[in-house]
């Protein structure tokens, strides 16, 4: 018997489900899967010499490694693009503090309270 789709959102556990339902919602997220965007990420890390700007270790792993480099927005863009595409809004973390510290930090700062 072939397994039914959720017809409301995503089932826990499904990371692919949850991608598409936020690529749905979230149009802006297509903008990471572009040559510029490649391009830009890359001026990033070579600017700061592939060192975690938050805990200074060295980003030098292959992504999903903990210590591979991501491009962290210093401001969450949320949409808008000149956030997204400034080079300056952007900095190297590692894998491990991008999506622990920072999204914790991301997610108990209220929308708009970003300095």
């Amino acid at each position: 018997m072939a397994k039914l789709a959720p017809r409301i959102g995503y089932l826990p556990g499904d990371e692919k489900g949850r991608n598409r339902q936020r690529s749905a919602s979230q149009p802006w997220r297509a903008w990471y899967k572009t040559a510029e965007w490649r391009r830009l990420a890359r001026a990033v890390y070579e600017r700061d010499g592939y060192v975690c700007q938050r805990s200074g270790e060295l980003c030098v792993g292959k992504a999903p490694a903990p210590n591979s480099p991501v491009a962290n927005h210093k401001i969450p863009h949320r949409g808008d693009p000149h956030l997204f595409w400034d080079i300056n809004n952007l900095e190297t973390v590692a894998k491990r503090v991008h999506d622990s510290d920072i999204q914790r930090e991301e997610q108990a700062t209220p929308r708009g309270n970003w300095s």
